[in-house]
């Protein structure tokens, strides 16, 4: 309605390094090269099934620390508007895992909506 971009971004969360850990049928790079591929495949899936109403869509698919990657890319493509869900993690889940959703709200100079999935 308003032309307006959607933009879909997907972060791979920075792996555990198992260089110390025997994994003898597969590299840790070519691990990483397989998880990155693995998520586009997956990104490509999402936008065919479930954005295939909205002609100006872009995928984004990032190694890194989620809210940081989240932000970086809002500035870099001068969103508007950020939108995640959240889990509503509480009590020991929340101190344990923290909220990626909770941090780019904290951090972020582009506004942010968030919306609880429900589970």
């Amino acid at each position: 309605k308003f032309e307006s971009r959607l933009g879909i971004i997907h972060v791979i969360n920075e792996p555990v390094d198992l260089r110390g850990f025997y994994v003898p049928h597969i590299s840790f790079d070519k691990l990483e090269e397989e998880i990155e591929q693995g998520a586009c495949k997956l990104m490509e899936k999402f936008c065919r099934n479930q954005a295939q109403d909205y002609a100006r869509i872009e995928s984004f698919v990032v190694p890194g620390i989620p809210y940081d990657e989240i932000i970086k890319k809002a500035e870099e493509i001068d969103a508007d508007l950020i939108i995640l869900g959240t889990h509503g993690r509480t009590g020991l889940d929340h101190v344990l895992f923290g909220s990626t959703a909770e941090k780019v709200v904290r951090k972020s100079p582009v506004p942010v909506m968030t919306i609880r999935i429900k589970e």
